[in-house]
């Protein structure tokens, strides 16, 4: 039909499409092809045809047909639904095993790829081999040529035939070797194709499975493998040769560590000691003895070692005398309370130090140096004076090269001098007597210099060889000439260090600070002490974060004879420890846990009792003396020490005082939670209580008390022990009577008829009865009668009745005594 008739011609809407389509083929090719999609021709019967002969369901049909572009019905429209949606399924089942060919085809490549890496490399090996076995067969063919030559130039009847089959030889040799050479290249082959090759792919589910022998094996093992079969190809010995290794062997030791030492598997070392009948795992632990037969028996060399080994790093070296410098000296100030050896060191130093110690009294061990006018660098450590710092006045003549003895014009040596001087002898230490106060008008030094004769110190004035040098710390009188004295000492010792060593050093004095931690006053002794080092100092280590000297500045280095304060410790060491540096961080916690640990077993072997008879003498003792209990928190480890020993001396066989816990620091929380479970008082010494330690002693009713000189804490806490001492009960004799005749009397029973002789008797006091001047009997008394009134007391010479509480074996002639008891407090000494 037309388009003039006015009707529509059937044919395609659209016309066809036309898209790109890309072919993959073997080896990664690809192709674009362009096609042309042509839609199927559909027939659409005449609405009128469709209409014709239908009932009312065929109107409603060409109804609701009629209402779509070219008359489809409900079905068709139905149909071509399914038909589009198959075809995207069918298309995207077609793009998903396109992809999964791709990338089969990928996985084929990289394996292929992998397997003539595999043949390349394995080629290059049989290269090698053949070109080593040319190499070899070559050497040998002319080792036989040169036998061959050596053979013909000899003279033999028969040398034609010799000849012959000498130069038939190499030839048949020649062949041999290539045959042997083939052989082992095919033996190879083989071995190879038996023992199989890892795979180049790995799926998922290999990995999730691990493969149908289990766990993979190794990349590295593969080739252990491969190499092993190669050798045995080519019949070289497998067997590796055996490496003897030194193990050492400390007194205990894990079965796996002792495995990793000898680089044996674990499974051997736990098979063999299973063998020798020990069923062990790898996480237990074996003696020494036990572990020596397993190294022995694994061909092993064995050193034995102990824990203490670890401080080998740091034993003293020998010092060269080629690398001694000379060095400053070290001067210590000693002697009595208030002799004035800080003001000393003061006018010497030009700065106020004293105005800082509470009460005038030097608290710490403090470290200065001081640089005189002619140029020489002088090193001073200022030491307490007070008998608690005996220790530390110990420790401070330990580190010293001279002492100067200070003693005061006006009181000459007391108890304190006497100490120094014996600590100076002790450490056979040069001394230098500084007469101090020679300003007053009560100063008298030659009485100083005749009292030190006593003490076996005979100063130059006295014909002797120690220097002595009046001095006053106020008018500077005598300062030039103390200086003096103490270069020409030194200048004598000729003190050298070697200041390119390893840093070693005595800690002066330790505290730990709120705001930079544990901080340690270090007296470098040899070596250079630089920021950055790693350092062991008795129990604790630590890498120097920042050295201060002594004016409070950073420095980067100290050298030797230089204090300086070291912060960069993990803990408060003891005053009088000793600093070395060591190579790595390692060493030193090592060292510090076995020196911890060692002292922890020091500690507990001095508290048990070795014996049960001495564990119950012990408790025995304890039930009869009373212990008073305190907690110690001072601001430095020196301090607390001190402390500490003097409360120790505190005490007599009745009454003793305990410290339970004595540290450096504030008081903490923990501190009045110890205090309040054993009911003790809380000592701050130059410390405080933080809040939260406040307000828990306030809830928990325990008493803290602060202190800044050490003479008040002494004395008070010596009240507070001589408060627990039960009182001394004395008895006062007030009378004696005698007994002239006995009653009895209804419902008292009977009654003596006394005559008082001496003194008085009264009702309150006690009474013993004497009979032949033997007490018989000692209580008291139930009545004391004047006539027939009880009285309170009757004087002497007058008559009484007397009757005893629960006592009645009174006779004429008896002799009552009549006493008081009254109680005195006693002290502490």
């Amino acid at each position: 039909m037309s388009d003039s008739d006015g009707k529509k011609t059937l044919g395609l809407r659209g016309g066809p499409r036309s898209g790109n389509v890309k072919q993959s083929f073997s080896h990664g090719r690809t192709k674009n092809v362009v096609v042309e999609t042509k839609r199927k021709r559909v027939v659409v019967p005449k609405p009128s045809i469709a209409t014709s002969g239908a009932g009312a369901g065929g109107n409603k049909s060409s109804a609701a047909s009629s209402n779509r572009p070219g008359g489809i019905t409900d079905a068709e429209m139905e149909r071509r639904l399914k038909a589009v949606q198959a075809a995207k399924a069918r298309e995207s089942d077609e793009e998903e095993q396109r992809a999964a060919e791709e990338k089969q085809r990928e996985e084929e490549r990289m394996r292929r790829r992998a397997e003539a890496e595999e043949k390349e490399r394995e080629e290059k090996e049989r290269e090698e081999r053949a070109r080593a076995k040319a190499e070899d067969d070559a050497r040998k063919l002319r080792e036989t040529e040169e036998a061959a030559k050596r053979a013909a130039a000899a003279p033999a009847p028969d040398a034609d035939a010799g000849a012959s089959r000498t130069a038939a030889k190499p030839m048949a040799d020649r062949r041999k070797v290539e045959t042997n050479d083939r052989d082992d290249r095919s033996k190879a082959n083989k071995a190879r194709g038996d023992e199989g090759r890892r795979s180049g792919k790995l799926t998922l589910n290999q990995a999730l499975s691990g493969g149908e022998g289990g766990r993979q094996r190794s990349m590295a093992a593969m080739k252990r493998q491969q190499e092993r079969a190669r050798q045995k190809a080519m019949g070289q010995n497998v067997e590796r040769e055996k490496i003897v290794r030194e193990v050492q062997l400390p007194e205990a030791i894990v079965v796996s560590e002792l495995a990793n030492r000898m680089a044996e598997r674990v499974a051997d070392v736990v098979k063999a000691l299973m063998n020798m009948g020990m069923m062990v795992t790898q996480n237990q632990t074996i003696d020494a003895d036990t572990a020596e037969l397993i190294i022995e028996e694994f061909g092993h060399k064995m050193t034995r070692v102990s824990a203490s080994d670890v401080e080998d790093v740091i034993k003293e070296v020998p010092e060269n005398a080629e690398d001694l410098k000379p060095r400053p000296p070290v001067i210590t100030i000693m002697g009595h309370v208030d002799h004035g050896k800080t003001s000393l060191l003061d006018a010497i130093r030009d700065a106020k130090v004293v105005a800082g110690e509470a009460g005038g009294i030097t608290q710490h061990i403090g470290a200065y140096q001081v640089t005189t006018e002619s140029g020489a660098v002088l090193s001073f450590l200022d030491t307490p004076g007070h008998a608690a710092f005996t220790s530390m006045r110990s420790r401070g003549a330990q580190v010293t090269d001279i002492v100067v003895l200070v003693v005061a014009a006006d009181d000459a040596v007391m108890p304190q001098t006497i100490e120094a001087i014996n600590h100076a002898k002790a450490a056979k230490v040069p001394m230098i007597v500084a007469i101090n106060k020679i300003d007053k008008p009560a100063a008298n030094p030659t009485k100083v210099r005749t009292d030190l004769l006593q003490h076996e110190v005979v100063v130059e004035a006295m014909s002797g060889d120690v220097q002595d040098v009046e001095v006053s710390a106020i008018t500077g009188q005598g300062l030039d000439e103390l200086l003096d004295a103490i270069a020409l000492q030194a200048e004598i010792l000729e003190l050298k260090a070697n200041p390119d060593r390893a840093a070693e050093g005595a800690v002066i004095e330790a505290q730990l600070d709120v705001g930079r931690g544990p901080v340690a006053t270090v007296l470098v002794q040899k070596g250079t002490l630089r920021q950055g080092d790693i350092f062991v100092v008795g129990e604790q280590f630590g890498k120097v974060r920042a050295l201060i000297n002594d004016k409070g500045e950073r420095v980067q280095e100290a050298g030797p004879s230089v204090p300086v304060e070291v912060l960069g410790l993990n803990g408060t060491p003891e005053a009088g420890d000793v600093l070395n540096v060591v190579s790595s961080e390692a060493q030193a916690r090592e060292i510090a846990e076995y020196r911890e640990s060692a002292a922890k077993e020091k500690r507990a072997a001095a508290g048990a009792a070795t014996t049960l008879e001495q564990l119950m003498a012990k408790a025995k003792d304890d039930k009869n003396v009373t212990e008073m209990p305190i907690v110690m928190k001072a601001d430095v480890q020196g301090s607390a020490e001190a402390i500490v020993q003097a409360m120790e001396k505190i005490g007599n066989d009745e009454v003793r005082v305990r410290v339970l816990h004595s540290g450096v620091g504030a008081i903490t929380e923990s501190d009045v939670s110890l205090a309040e479970a054993s009911g003790a008082p809380v000592f701050g010494f130059n410390v405080r209580a933080n809040a939260p330690a406040r307000n828990s002693a306030n809830q928990k009713g325990v008493e803290i008390r602060y202190y800044s000189v050490i003479y008040d804490l002494v004395d008070d806490v010596k009240k507070a022990a001589s408060g627990l001492l039960s009182a001394e009960i004395r008895e006062k004799f007030i009378g004696y009577a005698e007994i002239r005749e006995v009653f009895k009397v209804t419902g008292v029973g009977k009654v003596a008829g006394c005559l008082v002789t001496e003194g008085v008797a009264r009702r309150s006091a006690g009474v013993r009865l004497l009979r032949d001047n033997v007490v018989i009997h000692e209580g008291t008394l139930k009545t004391l009668k004047r006539f027939k009134d009880e009285v309170a007391e009757v004087q002497s010479g007058q008559e009484c009745g007397m009757a005893f509480e629960a006592y009645d074996d009174i006779r004429a002639g008896d002799v009552i005594e009549i006493f008081e008891r009254e109680e005195i407090e006693r002290n502490l000494d």
